[in-house]
């Protein structure tokens, strides 16, 4: 138990490393800022495309985008963005290549996820909101897109707290987030219990997010069940 608590719950290695896995998690919580903004924005105009455009070839170039990059591999998404475009002529920076290669992979998720919400709006509501002079994207925009959100709340949620952990792969490219700073810390001192306490705070910083995920999914059921009961035999 002593090798135990001096190879990973070592408090006096704790102390020493905290300000520094202190600045990694800022990066971690600033990229996250940055990544699921953009992923749920392309992947609501992916949504949008994919259930409202009459032509069939937007429909299907959707459906390519969201099969191939749900598929592949984000990791080695990553590492082909950030290696594999200078042989292109295009030396691209750390933290672009990390918010492109996120961006693919989480649009894709939330794409589905959004294409899901907007086909549970019945198109009365549509109807309703151009019966009252909001044209088609005024309808789409103050009508369809808020509750169609809300009708998937959860799984946008459950979706982003996965991209912060997912940011963790940034440190394939050396971008100093969480991760990155702890391993940093970990070939210094020659002691894993910095990637210990990396995870405690990884666990710090999603459990509110967790407990707000299970407080809606019981919310959401509750209302279901609610709609379920009120319907008439």
């Amino acid at each position: 138990m002593e090798a135990l608590r001096e190879n990973f719950f070592n408090l006096q290695v704790y102390g020493q490393v905290f300000p520094y896995l202190l600045n990694g998690l800022w990066s971690t919580v600033w990229l996250s800022l940055l990544v699921i903004p953009l992923g749920l924005l392309t992947g609501l105009a992916l949504a949008i495309v994919a259930t409202r455009s009459r032509p069939r070839w937007p429909r299907v170039l959707v459906a390519i985008h969201v099969d191939f990059f749900r598929a592949f591999p984000p990791l080695v998404l990553l590492i082909f963005i950030y290696f594999a475009t200078p042989f292109f002529g295009w030396d691209m920076p750390k933290l672009a290549a990390v918010a492109l290669g996120f961006t693919l992979n989480t649009s894709s998720y939330y794409a589905e996820v959004f294409r899901a919400g907007l086909s549970s709006v019945p198109k009365g509501q549509d109807e309703a909101a151009r019966s009252t002079g909001l044209g088609a994207w005024q309808a789409l925009c103050y009508v369809t897109i808020p509750q169609a959100t809300r009708n998937v709340l959860p799984d946008l949620l459950g979706n982003s707290i996965e991209v912060v952990k997912m940011t963790t792969l940034a440190s394939v490219v050396a971008l100093p987030e969480l991760l990155k700073a702890a391993r940093d810390a970990q070939s210094m001192i020659y002691n894993p219990s910095p990637v210990v306490l990396a995870a405690l705070m990884y666990l710090l910083l999603l459990w509110p997010l967790v407990r707000l995920l299970s407080h809606i999914e019981r919310r959401h059921l509750g209302q279901a069940r609610r709609r379920v009961r009120q319907k008439p035999a």
